[in-house]
Formats: C-alpha cells, sequence, structure tokens
C-alpha cells in the first residue's frame, strides 16, 4: 500500500482525511448484533457511555469537544453506498451468502439511524453519552472510539515535525514486521485483526493490515474491520459481545430469569446465526459459573472466546468441561482476544496446538502499538484503554461482573446482586491496559 503517513499526517485535513470514512468502518459483529437486536428487541431502549480506564491520560486536554462534535455528525450524515448493500447481500461470510436478510437489509439502508448524543467533561475526560433505541445506540460504540483515539493521535501528530513523523512512522513499521516476522516461524497460526476501536488511526489500521496479509498469507484469516474486509476482499471476522447477555440481564424480572438469561441469548442467536458464528462469550457474569451451569446443548456450539480470563487457564477450562459433555475438543474453537501481542499468541498457539482449533484476535497491539517510537521519547502515542458501555436498558441498570474484577461494570448494589445470583466471585484479575 503505497501510502506516505507522515506526510498525509503532516497535512491532515479532516475533510480529505475524515476519521470515519463508511458506516462499514466498523467491527463486524456490530452489523451480526444490529440484525440481532434489530430482529429480536427493536423496541428496546438503552443508555451507553464512554470511559478511559487509563485515567492519567485525560483526553479533555487532548481533544477539543468541538472538533470530536464535527466528527460525531459527519459520522451521523454517512450512509451506506449501494455498492456496500450489495456486498452485504451478497458475500459469503462465514460459509453463508445468506446472513443478512433483505428486510434488514432495506431497514440498513432507509431506516437505519444513529442516536442523538452528549458530549461533556468530567474530571479530565471527554465523556460520550448515547441515548434512544438500541438499534440506534449499538452502533455508536466501534465509531466513538475510533474517533476519541485517533483524535487523541492527531493531537500528537500535531506536535512533531516532518522529519519526527518519518522517524515515527519507520520506528513503527519496523516493529510491525519484526512481529510478523516472529509469527511467519510457525505457519499453522492464525490470526484475526481485531485493533478497529482502539487503533492510531484508520491509515495505519489499513497499512497494518495489508502487511499482515502480504507478510502472513493464510495465517491471517480476516479483520474484524467490515469496511477492509470489504475493500480489500478479505474475510470479515467477528461474532458477539457483551453487550447482547448484559442487556438480557437488564430486562429479567426475576433472580432466575437473571440467572437464565446467559443461556435464553444463546437461544435466540442460534435461531438466527449457526456455524462457525456459534461462538459463546461465557465470562459476562463469570466463565466458571456459565459452564458450570449450563445446558448441554449449549456444549454443541462451534467455540468459546476467552476475553478477560487468563487465556491458558480459559481454555484448559473450556477443554475440560467439553470433556466431561462427551465433546470433542479437537473439533472445537477457541478465540482468545484480550489485550494480546505476538509473544502470547505464539506460546497460545503452541500450548493448544493439536487440543482444541485456536486462533487469535490481534487488537490493539497490532493497530497501535507505538510504544517506544516517539523520536523525543515522549509517550504521546502510547495506547490508552478506552471503552463504551451499556448503562441502562429499559430504564433497569445494566451490569457486567467479568472475570477480571477490574472490568467489571455498574452500580456497586447491582454488582452485589449479580454476585449473589450468578454465584462469582471477584477476582483480581491483571491490569487493564488495553
Amino acid at each position: 500500500m503505497n501510502v506516505d503517513l507522515a506526510e498525509r499526517a503532516h497535512n491532515h485535513n479532516w475533510k480529505l482525511d475524515p476519521i470515519v470514512r463508511s458506516l462499514l468502518d466498523t467491527d463486524f459483529y456490530k452489523l451480526l448484533m444490529l440484525q440481532f437486536i434489530w430482529k429480536n428487541f427493536p423496541d428496546v431502549h438503552v443508555t451507553s457511555e464512554t470511559v478511559n480506564r487509563t485515567t492519567h491520560v485525560r483526553l479533555a486536554e487532548h481533544i477539543p469537544a468541538s472538533a470530536l462534535i464535527e466528527q460525531m455528525e459527519h459520522v451521523r450524515q454517512l450512509r451506506l453506498r449501494k455498492s456496500e448493500l450489495i456486498w452485504l447481500a451478497g458475500n459469503t461470510f462465514y460459509g453463508t451468502r445468506t446472513i443478512f436478510e433483505p428486510a434488514f437489509l432495506e431497514w440498513l439502508e432507509n431506516g437505519f439511524r444513529l442516536s442523538d448524543y452528549e458530549v461533556s467533561e468530567e474530571d479530565g475526560q471527554l465523556i460520550l453519552r448515547f441515548s434512544g433505541l438500541w438499534t440506534e445506540v449499538t452502533m455508536w460504540e466501534v465509531y466513538a472510539l475510533a474517533l476519541m483515539s485517533e483524535m487523541k493521535t492527531r493531537a500528537a501528530l500535531g506536535r512533531l515535525s516532518e522529519l519526527e513523523l518519518d522517524i515515527l512512522y519507520a520506528r513503527a513499521k519496523t516493529r510491525l514486521w519484526d512481529k510478523i516476522e516472529k509469527l511467519r516461524e510457525i505457519p499453522e497460526v492464525r490470526i484475526s485483526e481485531f485493533g478497529t476501536r482502539r487503533r492510531h488511526s484508520f491509515l495505519w489500521q489499513e497499512y497494518v493490515v495489508m502487511a499482515m496479509h502480504a507478510g502472513l498469507g493464510a495465517s491471517l484469516s480476516g479483520t474484524s474491520n467490515t469496511y477492509l474486509a470489504y475493500k480489500h476482499d478479505l474475510e470479515a471476522m467477528g461474532t458477539n459481545a457483551h453487550e447482547l447477555p448484559m442487556a438480557l440481564a437488564a430486562l429479567s424480572k426475576n433472580d432466575e430469569e437473571l440467572h437464565d438469561s446467559q443461556y435464553r441469548v444463546l437461544e435466540l442467536w442460534q435461531k438466527n446465526y449457526g456455524g462457525e458464528l456459534l461462538i459463546m462469550l461465557p465470562d459476562t457474569f463469570g466463565t466458571t459459573q456459565f459452564l458450570e451451569g449450563a445446558p448441554d446443548w449449549v456444549a454443541d456450539w462451534t467455540g468459546q472466546r476467552a476475553d478477560s480470563k487468563d487465556p491458558f487457564v480459559a481454555g484448559d477450562e473450556y477443554i475440560a468441561w467439553l470433556i466431561s459433555r462427551g465433546r470433542d475438543a479437537r473439533s472445537k474453537r477457541l478465540i482468545a482476544s484480550d489485550g494480546l501481542d505476538v509473544d502470547g499468541i505464539i506460546a497460545l498457539h503452541k500450548y493448544f496446538h493439536g487440543r482444541i482449533r485456536f486462533s487469535a484476535g490481534w487488537g490493539t497491539l497490532v493497530t497501535n502499538d507505538f510504544r517506544g517510537c516517539h523520536p523525543r521519547g515522549e509517550h504521546d502515542f502510547e495506547p490508552i484503554s478506552l471503552v463504551c458501555k451499556l448503562m441502562t436498558v429499559n430504564g433497569h441498570p445494566a451490569v457486567k461482573l467479568s472475570d477480571n474484577a477490574n472490568k467489571a461494570t455498574g452500580p456497586e448494589k447491582e454488582i452485589e446482586r449479580y454476585r449473589r445470583v450468578f454465584g462469582s466471585v471477584a477476582v483480581a484479575g491483571s491490569e487493564v491496559v488495553v
């Protein structure tokens, strides 16, 4: 890909380089979840908001609220192009050509809109809050995080000379290639690029994806970025996220419904999708309790994504559970996706190879690893942990317990109630870096 990143950064004009260029510039799972929500919960109202877990980085000091609003309004004006809709309708995703229903695509073209939002400043942080129908709010998540992440990047780029920009990107390219070379030594490894939401920039993510495609060949399964998959004829990767079980739990009328909601969401999902899209995410309220109480049919799902638990521990636990349910773990898939970098991916591949179909979702530390690349030794380009989480569902608080207590979200009283209902114990996991 012949793009002079340093020159482009030096002459940034946001109308030439808007941060979000297309409504497809989002994680593929958001589109799968949007269709699921549109079909099953079209009248549910939610609120969500962004949180910067890297609190020492005061985003309000780097990003003017007015400039963020200008970018947000640009996103609200975007519409899917005819060619993008034709691609969604006719392309094969996970071996299925009709994954998106014609009625959904028609609604996506003519009825879809993004919700209203508020921008506020609290303790040096910019907070984005969204409110409206779930179908209107859900897509903001990735757009908002990508906007804030790249605006932080652009502020730092603006403080460098053209020579310093050349040095910055030369170092980052060298670091990226060093990682790719390590992975090239293990042709059996399988990796998906998962780095949209906290990327350095769109142009850098595109460069990373094309470098991985050229350097890794078949080891690159695809990208979670739907627009890049569309533009470069790659596989679009992704299934579902914590948002779904959080919402169904919040809609529960009593403790029994609350406990069973983590399996109810799987029942609904498998009515809409199958095959490689049957990947469960059991850590929303604690992986161990989820597996212990799961109905037998859950073991027929294709695999599991390990997010907040140590992936070595989570993988062993999943394999043992499959064996106890009489399933062949070698036919199942294990996806690790939390804060991975190249050495961890290689270690996990070697550990699980031959025991289960292992693959890695490589995110922030491939699309935003500029650590140590600053030409003056400063830390302006280090990635931060930005998230956007559900806050309420039809007026009820939304909760996530996680396998890592540092990632728990929700009002403290509701967290206590959820721990009682699900029998989850607060476990202090690793520090949240990205």
